[in-house]
C-alpha cells in the first residue's frame, strides 16, 4: 500500500487477473465508518439508469455490505464494495 495525504493506491502483483479500480462507499482513507454516505446500491441504481449493466450487481432488496463490479473499457475490473451497515435514510 502506498499512500500520499489522502491517497493510497494499492499493489497487488498475482492477486487479481487484471488491473482493479476499488471503491468503498461508507469508508474514509482509514477505513473509519463515515457518519453518512451513498449506499452501493443506490450508486449501482444511478450507474444503472445511465445504462451500465453492473455484474455482478448487488441486490437492491437488501440493505448492509454488498458490492458490485463494472468492466472499464480496456476489459479492467472497477469494484464498489460496501463493507458496513446501510446508512439510515
Amino acid at each position: 500500500m502506498l499512500k500520499n495525504g489522502e491517497t493510497k493506491v494499492g499493489l497487488f502483483q498475482g492477486m487479481f487477473p487484471k488491473n482493479m479500480l476499488t471503491f468503498n462507499p461508507g469508508w474514509d482513507s482509514k477505513a473509519a465508518t463515515l457518519p453518512e454516505f451513498t449506499d452501493v446500491r443506490d450508486i449501482q441504481k444511478t450507474l444503472k439508469s445511465r445504462g451500465l449493466t453492473p455484474e455482478p450487481a448487488a441486490d437492491e432488496s437488501t440493505t448492509g455490505p454488498a458490492y458490485f463490479m463494472l468492466v472499464d473499457p480496456d476489459g479492467n475490473p472497477i469494484l464498489v464494495d460496501q463493507h458496513v451497515p446501510s446508512p439510515k435514510k
